[in-house]
């Protein structure tokens, strides 16, 4: 058996909140994989499931984020699950928002639902470690953290998730580079731009032009003068205009 485990913290006050992408990635492997009803045990909302064959078992902690490891212990402990059987999902700071890496062990990071499980279960449990972006100052992590993802942020989200539910049976079957590649090939033109943790605007998916404001910057600073304002009538600029409008004067 395998428990694929969402961190996250219970509750409609946190539904949206980055914290809680993990809890968001398994409602959608139970969306696309037809898991029984979830059901309130072991300090948990449980589902159970099939993955590529593989009998899996849903784990959402309803012990809060910083207690995880309390419930998915007392869950392994009673279905004698190894801990190399147990996958986790959750958010990470140090991802650019919507990458995806997946691996087995390390450390905590900071992370106070992965140090918990640390303490409850040992560390050699796989991690999906969904980004979320840094919002580039220490004292403003916390409110990144607990903050609600930006109207901005749904250009990767929604696709992110759709396609690690699409995808779960290759985390079943230890596939996870295949698994990775998949959620890059899907949400790769839909990647934010900008500055590390800030969420953008909706992107084209294309690549920008290099040198496209350079080529035109001439014609870009006439037109910023507007109408009734001197513009040059030698150098750079004025050469340009001169060829642009046939020379006349006036």
């Amino acid at each position: 058996m395998l428990l694929i485990v969402g961190l996250g913290n219970p509750g409609p006050k946190y539904a949206n909140q980055r914290h809680n992408v993990g809890f968001m990635a398994v409602d959608e492997i139970h969306r696309h994989e037809g898991f029984s009803p979830w059901k309130a045990r072991f300090q948990a909302l449980i589902a159970e499931g099939t993955l590529a064959g593989i009998k899996c078992l849903l784990v959402k902690p309803t012990t809060f984020m910083n207690e995880s490891g309390r419930a998915v212990g007392e869950i392994s402990r009673f279905y004698k699950v190894p801990v190399d059987q147990i996958i986790v999902l959750y958010d990470e700071l140090d991802l650019p928002p919507g990458k995806v890496r997946v691996k087995t062990g390390g450390g905590a990071g900071g992370h106070n639902g992965i140090r918990s499980l640390d303490s409850h279960i040992g560390k050699d449990y796989r991690r999906v470690r969904i980004g979320i972006g840094h919002p580039g100052q220490k004292d403003r992590v916390s409110g990144h953290v607990l903050g609600d993802f930006a109207k901005a942020d749904h250009i990767w989200r929604e696709p992110l998730l759709d396609e690690i539910g699409r995808n779960a049976d290759l985390l079943a079957r230890g596939e996870d580079a295949s698994f990775m590649n998949r959620l890059a090939l899907r949400t790769q033109s839909n990647e934010p731009s900008g500055a590390k943790g800030q969420s953008s605007g909706k992107s084209t998916g294309k690549k920008p032009v290099q040198g496209k404001n350079k080529n035109r910057s001439h014609i870009h600073q006439a037109n910023k003068n507007g109408p009734g304002k001197q513009v040059p009538s030698t150098g750079p600029m004025a050469d340009m205009l001169k060829k642009l409008f046939g020379g006349k004067d006036g």
